[in-house]
């Protein structure tokens, strides 16, 4: 059995036991609630607040699209709106749902950018493109965020620090590292097996802009969905969802399912009841996640009608 055999078997049992203990410590953070106290927290929801959330996860959904609509002028071959807008909505909304984003967003694009008359290589930069825009975008994010609104870190994790304002520290000199290197090299920068392909400046800019306002997107669905009583900031909140984000991401878990939701109730309750916000988090879980793969699953099966007839 070789090594990368065993990398991915060993990767796929981690994410198994953080998926495990993510479900373990939800189950005893709620053992002191009734299930009837988080479903009466879910129907506590105002429909307006259910409405205001859709209408949310609609619009980040729209600003997925640039990161492809980007990619491609990126490697200079043009697309028209409608169809790097397809293949944006159906790669994001089935990725974010089952995880593996790499493999699962490269395959998706590879089916529609293949019979659109892409090479192989442009296919590979504009993954590649949409892959680095989500990273940058992050650490730009984060930087911002943990700097201003540092989040404790709660003891019971061991961590050797206690807020997260190292690690805005850490993403913010990634970003303007970035930056700095895009304005004085032209070649990619190669970081051990990692190539980060070279973009000149106001591309580099785009990006962060656009994912930027991606996660803003993400962060006010659930946020509006929490109990209008709840006792902290916008600024604040985004900072706790970031970090939740970044363990899910971190775990490779399939849309982070478990290591997110822990997370989120380790550091919002309290103030917020254990039942109130899993209730608000069932709610974001079929709004932004179920709800568009739904639309998706609809999106490739109505292309793949077309396509054989």
């Amino acid at each position: 059995m070789n090594r990368q055999r065993l990398s991915h078997i060993g990767s796929a049992l981690l994410s198994l036991l953080l998926f495990a203990l993510s479900i373990w410590a939800i189950t005893q953070e709620l053992q002191k609630y009734h299930i009837r106290e988080v479903w009466k927290s879910l129907a506590a929801i105002s429909t307006s607040h259910l409405l205001l959330a859709v209408a949310l996860t609609g619009l980040n959904y729209i600003v997925l699209t640039g990161y492809d609509t980007l990619a491609v002028r990126y490697i200079r071959h043009p697309l028209p709106y409608p169809k790097t807008a397809l293949v944006a909505l159906i790669s994001y909304a089935i990725s974010n749902s089952v995880g593996l984003a790499l493999l699962s967003g490269s395959a998706i694009r590879y089916r529609f950018y293949r019979p659109w008359n892409l090479s192989i290589a442009e296919i590979a930069q504009i993954i590649a493109f949409c892959n680095w825009s989500f990273w940058l975008g992050l650490f730009a994010v984060g930087g911002v965020l943990f700097l201003i609104e540092p989040v404790e870190v709660p003891a019971l994790l061991h961590l050797p620090i206690t807020s997260v304002h190292p690690i805005g520290v850490i993403f913010s000199l990634v970003v303007i590292s970035y930056l700095f290197i895009s304005i004085l090299s032209k070649k990619p920068l190669r970081v051990g097996r990692l190539t980060i392909p070279h973009l000149p400046i106001n591309l580099c800019l785009a990006q962060i802009a656009i994912t930027s306002l991606d996660w803003a997107l993400a962060a006010a669905v659930l946020y509006v969905l929490l109990p209008a009583s709840v006792p902290i900031s916008y600024p604040g909140f985004f900072g706790i969802y970031l970090l939740a984000q970044i363990a899910g991401i971190i775990s490779n878990v399939p849309g982070g399912l478990g290591v997110f939701e822990t997370v989120m109730l380790l550091l919002l309750s309290p103030p917020i009841s254990s039942a109130e916000l899993f209730g608000a988090l069932l709610a974001y879980r079929g709004i932004y996640y179920f709800l568009p793969l739904s639309f998706a699953a609809l999106l490739l099966g109505l292309y793949e009608i077309r396509r054989r007839f």
